[in-house]
């Protein structure tokens, strides 16, 4: 069975965007870009929120995310590459391929998806991220841990989560920036 997977860039203090919504002090560079485009190589699909979606859109509907540098380009024809669930109660239309919306979070529908994919699913969004922790549908966390204190913001994982996790893999990077990898203990 495929594994679902939460991946994101946050800060040493455990937030993924700062007070007031910025998250440019975790740009990864290159050589993180290099390093996560390898992993994002095998997810198939990834399951977002609607302000997930919205700004992970991009990859595909403006060319100057991929213009950025060549790390940016790779990961614009992976996440190109990849299916797309939205979880949304608003949003009515999509603006990229090979992506569909879902009304509400639905841990049997994700355990449907992992039962019948051929490759990972990637999760993102903090809030899509609290339901599938709480619906217990986890089973890695890859975390890029940025060298930087926000002191307040989005955290990157809900309150009330009390969950073992087994340290499968780490990497230090040139820019300070820290890789850890965790598989959930059942």
């Amino acid at each position: 069975m495929s594994k679902l997977i939460y991946t994101f860039l946050a800060s040493l203090d455990g937030y993924i965007a700062d007070e007031s919504g910025d998250f440019g002090w975790a740009y990864p560079g290159e050589e993180v870009l290099d390093f996560l485009n390898v992993s994002e190589r095998d997810v198939g699909t990834y399951l977002y929120g609607r302000t997930m979606y919205e700004l992970m859109a991009g990859w595909e509907t403006d060319p100057d995310y991929a213009a950025a540098s060549p790390g940016n380009a790779e990961f614009a024809r992976i996440w190109q590459g990849a299916d797309k669930v939205v979880f949304s109660h608003t949003l009515e239309t999509v603006s990229t391929k090979r992506t569909r919306i879902e009304r509400s979070f639905d841990p049997e529908l994700v355990r449907a998806i992992k039962a019948s994919a051929g490759h990972d699913l990637g999760i993102s969004g903090a809030d899509v991220a609290a339901s599938a922790w709480r619906a217990d549908v986890i089973d890695e966390c890859q975390v890029y841990v940025a060298p930087m204190l926000v002191g307040g913001g989005k955290r990157m994982f809900p309150e009330g989560i009390r969950q073992p996790l087994e340290l499968l893999d780490e990497r230090r990077f040139g820019n300070g920036m820290v890789f850890l990898r965790y598989a959930v203990k059942r």
